[in-house]
């Protein structure tokens, strides 16, 4: 399998979810939008879809 790079943004992830729970009649808190991003970044972790890399700068 080929492997690609790709570079997760828990700020965009949030954004998504906003947009996403706002259509569904939801408006959530940024601070629910940090905690559902956090643990969405955790899945895939978990799932090994990505691997985390610390920025060295």
């Amino acid at each position: 399998m080929k492997e690609i790079e790709v570079f997760i943004d828990t700020e965009e992830i949030a954004e998504f979810f906003f947009q996403e729970l706002v259509k569904r009649g939801y408006v959530p808190t940024e601070e629910e939008l940090e905690e559902i991003a956090d643990i969405t970044f955790e899945y895939l972790l978990e799932k090994c879809i990505i691997d985390e890399e610390m920025d060295n700068e």
